[in-house]
């Protein structure tokens, strides 16, 4: 190594003469101008290219070196013994290089050099990225009791820049506590949630998802389904809303819960159901053949588990069909109604009538009171009115 580079220092030495010598000749463009670099990001693992450009150079070697300012390539010759770094392309007017597997020992600043008197360098920062790891979950009691408190963990190692966590319920996003811890050059990350669960968390996936520059468009996740043990609730449907004589009534005890309660049991009035023969009970359901009125009473259906006892009641009131019929529209009263409303509109066309007559008969009568000089009907009106207007002024006069 020693002597490597020490040969890299003669033929520095001779470069340099050979362009005092020379720079006559040359002219100011290559002595002015600097290298042109860019920054570099990188995930771990990946592969980094470095490229160093000059515009013009007239014959003047360009070289790479590391942040260790170790010569990595001096124009096409390999000067570090290192399998991953290779050359990709070497000319007067670029020098670029590749760097496979990258680590994060392999980040910081490099150096581009063009060889001109005196040398000019130009910086090149390559930044690699810590990918995360694959998210885990801890906390998960299995199986869970409805109304215990627990708090879910997801934790994501080796990040760099530190990691997001997201928690998700279903599909939908809820916050964490989240938490972060330097290690190293990279970051451990964790994201707290707690939860009360009750029985509709059962069978609810939770997903912790770790979103990381590194990942782009993949985030990784990890996924636990919640399990959650709860005492059973119990309902009664029946299959008639208003069961008659003669009907078959089948009632189904509906149960949920975790563990499934199984079997049912039925019960008549508190006791046990004894007409087997009609009564039949399959499984959840009650079914009761050819209903009469002795079947008239409270049926109760009752599960357990192992977590506790439900139970649900339904009083049975069988319908007589004929009294059924009898209840339908009372007509009578509907005929009264109608009646009324008749009488009432016979008694106004009655009231109407005599108003219109009355007023009929006072035309005809004032007419009459001026119709013996009057030469025709029109003008026994006009003196009927005439002697009406003097009648009023004569009781103005007394008063």
């Amino acid at each position: 190594m020693i002597l490597k580079q020490y040969l890299f220092f003669s033929l520095y030495c001779f470069c340099g003469i050979v362009l005092k010598g020379t720079a006559s000749k040359k002219g100011r463009g290559t002595q002015s101008q600097f290298p042109i670099t860019q920054n570099v990001t990188v995930t771990q693992g990946g592969t980094a290219n470095m490229t160093c450009r000059v515009e013009h150079n007239d014959n003047t070697s360009l070289q790479w070196s590391n942040p260790a300012q170790q010569t990595l390539f001096f124009g096409d010759k390999k000067a570090l013994r290192d399998n991953r770094i290779e050359l990709i392309r070497a000319s007067w007017q670029e020098l670029t290089i590749s760097i496979s597997e990258v680590s994060l020992t392999d980040e910081g600043q490099y150096t581009c050099s063009l060889f001109t008197m005196p040398v000019k360098t130009t910086k090149a920062y390559l930044t690699v990225l810590g990918v995360p790891e694959k998210p885990e979950i801890d906390g998960l009691p299995k199986p869970a009791v409805e109304g215990e408190h627990i708090t879910l963990t997801c934790v994501t190692y080796g990040s760099k820049p530190a990691a997001d966590i997201r928690w998700f319920r279903n599909e939908k996003e809820i916050k964490g506590a989240k938490e972060v811890n330097a290690s190293g050059k990279t970051f451990t990350v964790r994201s707290s949630l707690q939860l009360q669960v009750d029985r509709n968390d059962d069978g609810v996936a939770y997903t912790c998802q770790v979103d990381h520059v590194s990942l782009a468009s993949a985030p990784q996740q990890a996924i636990e389904v919640l399990e959650v043990h709860y005492a059973p609730r119990v309902e009664i449907v029946p299959s008639l809303t208003f069961p008659h004589e003669g009907q078959y009534l089948k009632l189904d005890c509906v149960s949920k819960g975790n563990p499934v309660p199984e079997p049912v049991r039925w019960t008549k009035d508190g006791a046990e159901i004894t007409d087997l023969e009609r009564m039949i009970v399959e499984g959840r359901d009650l079914t009761i053949m050819s209903l009469n009125k002795t079947d008239n009473g409270t049926y109760r259906c009752e599960a357990r588990n192992d977590l506790g006892i439900s139970a649900a009641e339904y009083t049975l009131y069988v319908y007589d069909p004929n009294a059924m019929e009898q209840s339908g529209p009372d007509h009578a009263l509907i005929g009264g109604v109608v009646a009324v409303v008749v009488f009432i509109t016979l008694c106004l066309i009655i009231v109407l009538g005599r108003y219109l007559a009355r007023h009929k008969g006072t035309y005809l009568t004032n007419e009459a009171k001026g119709a013996d000089d009057a030469p025709d009907a029109d003008t026994a009106i006009i003196n009927a009115e005439g002697n009406h207007a003097h009648a009023e002024e004569k009781k103005e006069y007394f008063i």
